[in-house]
């Protein structure tokens, strides 16, 4: 392994945040705007939802605070948008510690690793994101890095190279995956904490929003009003329920004196594309892709994605996991099918299935 001699921290690599001029787009707070910009929750007891991994990331932590510890490496898997990265940066404030992110793709050549994990400083958290896109040679650095915290490095070329060994600070290294069967063994055993994320339920995404209306100021009612609405159509996603808020703000502040009820949430998501079970555009067709074009399955999905023009991991990792859980389709070892209840969601016949 040969140390790269640029820059890992220039914008390629990690992530820096620089200030921005002041001006209509700028990150300048402005009133009634407080919480736009971010509406991660920084404490764990803010954090709303997974209940089950609150409680052992709660003990986990407190165990390593009470030893003056670092935190044991730790993996988060589950569907985009539940909140890993969120429970990454929560580490790191509970912890009162630095975290570096970066992604898998990022690092291109073992060096890079190496520098970043070699300027940390004791009891850091190196996050990093689509983790099981790591470079094979690149993941092999982090093994003993992990163990020992030592990092090999070779200095050189043909006869003459050597490899030298170098200490590195105790660190935290924290995972991020939506693939958890793409991890290589020798990775994915080196944590000795894994937390699965699952799509959340109406009520918690329904807290999430008002949680949100409240940091963005927007005036929304709860119970069986705007913010029940909004919840039903996230798809039991935080990330969809905070963007179709602010969408809903949007539709409120022309349309509706910027009041959010639920005939407003209602005009505003349909507008969207967004129905009553939280189906987008895309989800619908390839719904009727396979009932019309294939006759309900089963049908491969790279057919599926030859028939729609769609990448097939978009339509496998982004739209599949919620048609799956929602009863919508079913896969089988010929491919994806229609279920009944997806035809009759989209109004079809169910003798279709015959």
């Amino acid at each position: 392994m040969h140390l790269s001699g640029r820059a890992v921290y220039n914008g390629i690599v990690m992530k820096e945040e620089k200030e921005q001029e002041k001006g209509p787009l700028s990150g300048a707070e402005k009133p009634g705007d407080s919480g736009l910009s971010n509406l991660r929750p920084k404490k764990l007891d803010d954090f709303i939802g997974q209940e089950e991994v609150k409680k052992r990331l709660s003990i986990l932590l407190e165990a390593a605070l009470n030893r003056g510890d670092s935190v044991d490496h730790t993996l988060f898997h589950g569907p985009p948008g539940l909140g890993k990265t969120t429970l990454a940066h929560i580490v790191s404030h509970e912890m009162g510690v630095n975290i570096k992110t970066t992604s898998g793709p990022a690092i291109d050549k073992p060096g890079d690793l190496a520098a970043i994990v070699s300027n940390l400083t004791p009891g850091d958290i190196l996050f990093i994101d689509e983790i099981h896109r790591l470079r094979r040679n690149v993941e092999e650095v982090l093994y003993p890095a992990m163990e020992d915290y030592k990092i090999d490095i070779v200095i050189g070329e043909g006869p003459s190279a050597q490899s030298i060994r170098l200490d590195v600070p105790p660190f935290t290294l924290i995972g991020a995956t939506t693939r958890t069967g793409l991890l290589t063994s020798p990775l994915r055993d080196r944590f000795e904490v894994v937390l699965h994320l699952d799509f959340y339920d109406i009520d918690a995404i329904e807290e999430i929003v008002l949680r949100g209306a409240d940091l963005l100021d927007v005036e929304i009612n709860d119970g069986v009003g705007g913010a029940n609405e909004i919840a039903k159509r996230s798809r039991g996603t935080p990330r969809i329920a905070n963007r179709l808020l602010k969408r809903t703000r949007d539709y409120a502040e022309v349309r509706a004196d910027g009041y959010i009820d639920r005939e407003v949430a209602k005009e505003a998501l349909e507008m969207l594309g967004i129905d009553e079970k939280g189906l987008d555009k895309l989800d619908r067709k390839i719904l009727k892709t396979i009932i019309e074009k294939f006759d309900g399955g089963p049908v491969g999905i790279d057919t599926i994605s030859a028939a729609l023009s769609e990448q097939k991991d978009t339509i496998s990792e982004v739209y599949e996991p919620y048609l799956l859980t929602k009863g919508f389709l079913e896969r089988t070892s010929q491919g994806r099918k229609i279920t009944t209840k997806g035809l009759e969601h989209l109004g079809y016949d169910d003798q279709r299935l015959l």
